[in-house]
């Protein structure tokens, strides 16, 4: 299936790993260019270099998105580079589980306000694009209680609840919003295998909880979020894809 968004612009925010780093790539795949930003300006170089390779522009800095000035500049900066903004990924989490004032303030600065600012930032340039789309990447925790209720959770169901509001927004703008909430997601360096290290018997009773006997990809959830943002979903907005493999039980 042809996506169309051969020469489409996506900026994704946390995109230098993990399932940042996988919704990049296979948004180049489909001809996307596409511009990222992290903290590590090794990372972010190499996943620039990656993306660049196949065939398409590629606009890369490193910034703490919890730096509203910073962040506002890496997007002013992509959409020149790229010549516009088609989409627009919100992934980057402080991963702040607990209940605890630090992990709410890192919870709420990192998660809820890079993806506020994010949008605000990018909402004159999507305005002007005939496909445009957000796409908010929540979680599983954002709707079912688990391990991670406390601040996690909490503005991950917050996450939610401004998708939903912002598709009503935004609608009469062209532009459409979609939250995607995964499940547990394996990968090299992310939190489901240092758990795996350091705490085995959370590790354990997680993937007891997997009906599928293992937990998710990156590249699962990537597939989910291109087609999202891709024009092919063009009567898709307002819904929350939940990508986890029959784990959760929510109706």
């Amino acid at each position: 299936m042809d996506l169309g968004l051969k020469g489409k612009s996506a900026l994704v925010t946390g995109g230098s790993k993990g399932i940042g780093l996988a919704i990049a790539e296979l948004l180049a795949e489909e001809g996307a260019n596409v511009a990222i930003c992290a903290r590590n300006a090794d990372d972010v170089g190499n996943a620039t270099r990656k993306l660049g390779a196949k065939g398409v522009k590629s606009f890369g800095r490193a910034i703490d998105v919890a730096d509203p000035a910073a962040l506002k500049g890496w997007i002013d900066a992509a959409a020149k580079e790229l010549g516009g903004i088609d989409s627009l990924v919100c992934n980057v989490s402080a991963l702040a589980v607990g209940d605890t004032p630090e992990t709410w303030e890192k919870s709420f600065r990192t998660d809820m306000m890079h993806t506020v600012n994010s949008v605000a930032a990018a909402l004159p340039y999507l305005e002007r694009s005939k496909s445009a789309s957000i796409i908010i990447v929540s979680s599983v925790s954002g709707f079912e209680v688990d391990f991670a209720a406390g601040s996690y959770g909490a503005i991950k169901g917050a996450l939610i609840h401004y998708a939903k509001g912002l598709s009503h927004q935004l609608v009469a703008n062209g532009i459409r919003v979609n939250a995607v909430s995964p499940g547990n997601t394996y990968f090299e360096g992310g939190i489901w295998q240092n758990i795996e290290k350091g705490m085995p018997d959370l590790f354990k009773s997680a993937m007891a909880l997997n009906p599928t006997g293992r937990m998710g990809t990156a590249q699962e959830v990537a597939a989910g979020v291109v087609f999202l943002a891709s024009p092919v979903a063009s009567r898709i907005s307002g819904t929350n894809l939940i990508i986890d493999g029959a784990l959760t039980k929510a109706v």
